[in-house]
């Protein structure tokens, strides 16, 4: 029987779809929206069912959308859909210090007024931007979605490869791309090996009402057990990404809700005045895990399927964006040039392209972490120091920000805002 929510019917004489997508979070739907766009036609396996995705309750989890990447939703159709529930990122403060003492005397500020592109970025709901994300897919002529699907096979031909699903159906196409996340099944039953090492952290996240506005400011306080991040959503609401160490985090979820807002105030401040849980707490333990080639034949790996790396830069979703126009990107010229484009030699186009930036921003979250997450009187005292000189120089700040806002490095297209 046909899934009710399949749609974009037509295909080929011997493939389901051109591109097969494993994986129906967000990487995957953006993936297969620019894809669509560009003639592919795409089925998205998704291990959830529909309506899990884009739910109406509030809980608080969000996505600080750096403005490439809403460059790139707007190209694909999508930004439209959530702008009006988007808080503009007008100001980043960065601060050293420990919970009860308040920030050090170095505060690093990003001032958006300083680039002339706008915003460095919005925080989104993730209900809100999954929602516009699956109704993109189930509105597009060229895309396919099967939900309520997991995949236990997949076999890689000269020309073609095949899924088959745990309902028993089986699905062609000329290449697969692992959307599903740190623990690929795609990249393990490709054989690809990962890298990595568990950071010892586990990030709270909640959100919470206060009686102050934020005035469009996130907030970044590095202490020793890890940073707080309090990211402004729109109204007098933020959403919290706090860490501790696995053993602490574990104790403090362990709390209610008023015990656990006691340890999160002298933490947190009262530069907002009173602060209230709002939405559901969770708890993400945070590891680095990335993949040792991001394609093989007839098969590439996007956003945390090749690279998931610590919250602290804020680069997750971000850098799966940049993934997604990436590969869309070289997939789409090279079916112009009418190339074999889930060949190899096609793929690593866009492996090359992304993997000095995948290295560059695990290192920069490697140092950051080592450099901040501890209690060093003298690593305290640098650190402080080096606040303080980037803020200092207007030009390097503005570089600063400009990276914060995505637009540095050699971007996609879609990022550019422009269609490929």
């Amino acid at each position: 029987m046909d899934n009710p929510l399949r749609s974009g019917q037509n295909r080929d004489m011997t493939h389901d779809a051109d591109i097969l997508i494993v994986g129906g979070g967000l990487n995957g739907p953006a993936l297969a929206l620019a894809l669509g766009d560009a003639g592919f036609t795409v089925t998205v396996i998704d291990a959830l069912p529909a309506g899990a995705r884009g739910e109406d309750a509030f809980d608080g989890r969000g996505y600080a959308l750096a403005l490439a990447s809403q460059r790139l939703l707007k190209a694909i159709g999508v930004w439209d859909k959530v702008a009006d529930h988007a808080q503009a990122l007008l100001d980043i403060r960065i601060s050293d210090g420990r919970a009860g003492e308040g920030p050090g005397p170095f505060v690093l500020e990003f001032d958006h007024a300083e680039i002339d592109e706008g915003p460095m970025g919005y925080m989104v709901e993730d209900r809100f931007l999954s929602r516009a994300l699956l109704d993109g897919v189930m509105a597009h002529p060229k895309v396919t979605l099967l939900d309520g699907e997991t995949v236990v096979a997949q076999e890689v031909g000269p020309a073609s490869v095949t899924l088959t699903l745990g309902s028993g159906k089986q699905l062609t196409g000329a290449m697969i791309v692992g959307c599903d996340g740190r623990r690929s099944g795609t990249a393990d039953r490709a054989g690809i090996t990962r890298y990595g090492h568990d950071y010892g952290q586990t990030s709270l996240v909640c959100a919470i009402n206060h009686d102050l506005p934020h005035n469009g400011v996130a907030h970044q306080f590095f202490m020793p057990p890890g940073p707080l991040a309090i990211l402004p959503l729109p109204g007098n609401q933020s959403s919290i990404v706090w860490t501790e160490t696995h053993d602490d985090a574990a104790r403090i979820q362990a709390l209610d809700d008023e015990a656990y807002l006691e340890v999160l105030r002298p933490r947190f401040g009262d530069f907002l005045g009173n602060i209230s849980l709002a939405g559901k707490r969770f708890t993400y333990p945070l590891n680095l895990t990335v993949a040792n080639a991001f394609v093989a034949d007839r098969l590439a790996l996007v956003g945390d399927a090749a690279h998931g790396m610590h919250p602290i830069a804020g680069q997750g979703l971000n850098a799966g964006l940049k993934d997604v126009g990436a590969l869309a990107e070289v997939l789409t010229l090279a079916k112009r040039r009418g190339e074999d484009f889930g060949r190899i030699d096609v793929l690593e186009r866009y492996q090359e392209w992304r993997r000095f930036d995948v290295a560059a921003m695990v290192s920069v979250t490697e140092v950051t972490n080592h450099l901040f997450s501890n209690d060093n009187p003298i690593l305290r005292g640098m650190r402080d120091i080096g606040l303080g000189v980037v803020n200092a120089i207007p030009g390097l700040r503005r570089g600063f920000i400009r990276e914060a806002a995505g637009l540095t490095g050699d971007l996609p297209k879609l990022l550019q805002g422009r269609q490929i």
